[in-house]
């Protein structure tokens, strides 16, 4: 499957559909799930495993800096519909119309899209102060 590489110059490349046990290989638990993985980098993504698409990827490849910070920015945003008054539906579609296209944190790709996000997280807690 052709998936957009962060780690290869942005490109997208021809990627080999792999399990956890290949990338995860201290992860048991992890063993059966599929992933997408970039032969030429080694970065990888995982897919959509618990949908009727179990092998569709769950956004691009991307490096182990940028999986990083989006882990940083479930931490910052979750919280906003994990324990505020607002439905994860109502935060993503706010994130949606500010970034102009569906947001989904998997389709964060580089350090402007990560400071992008961060800052209208901060602008949706200062408009939307319980």
């Amino acid at each position: 499957m052709k998936i957009l590489c962060c780690g290869c110059d942005n490109k997208k490349i021809d990627s080999r559909l792999t399990n956890g046990r290949e990338v995860y290989p201290h992860r048991e638990d992890l063993f059966e799930i599929p992933f997408w993985k970039c032969d030429t980098c080694g970065n990888f993504v995982g897919c959509h495993h618990k949908t009727d698409d179990p092998t569709k990827p769950l956004g691009c490849i991307v490096t182990k800096e940028i999986k990083t910070e989006r882990y940083k920015l479930h931490k910052i945003i979750d919280p906003l519909w994990k324990i505020g008054n607002h439905s994860r539906t109502y935060v993503y579609k706010w994130l949606s119309k500010k970034m102009g296209k569906r947001y989904h944190t998997g389709n964060v790709k580089n350090m402007k899209d990560v400071n992008k996000v961060i800052d209208l997280i901060n602008e949706f807690k200062k408009e939307h102060r319980d």
